[in-house]
């Protein structure tokens, strides 16, 4: 039987996080929705979250008109970059969620590592 779409999505992402978690290292986790992107710094044993941000916040919703495109992206790409360095994180490991390294996506990773994160 085929795998739906999501399923196929949260494969991938299942075997990212393995590889990840073997690592032990902190990871940069992103969700993204119709409306919003999310992300956050998780702790590398995964108990904690260290950062976060996203375009539900009320202060990048003031900035941009859409949460849904690339420049909302590359906002929160540069916002958790600067949230984790003020944490003491300056390396993690890049957790797409299965998602395609495109689009939002791309746009978030590249403003976060021009911020300082290295991944």
């Amino acid at each position: 039987m085929a795998l739906s779409k999501k399923e196929q999505r949260l494969r991938r992402a299942r075997q990212t996080r393995a590889r990840i978690a073997l690592q032990g290292a902190v990871r940069l986790t992103v969700t993204r929705s119709n409306l919003h992107i999310y992300a956050s710094v998780i702790s590398g044993d995964g108990s904690k979250v260290i950062a976060t941000a996203s375009t539900a916040e009320k202060e990048v919703r003031e900035q941009v008109k859409s949460g849904s495109n690339a420049a909302a992206a590359a906002l929160i790409g540069k916002r958790i970059a600067e949230k984790a360095k003020a944490a003491g994180v300056e390396k993690v490991a890049f957790d797409r969620a299965g998602y395609q390294y495109h689009g939002r996506i791309k746009a978030l990773a590249e403003a976060a590592r021009e911020a300082g994160l290295q991944f």
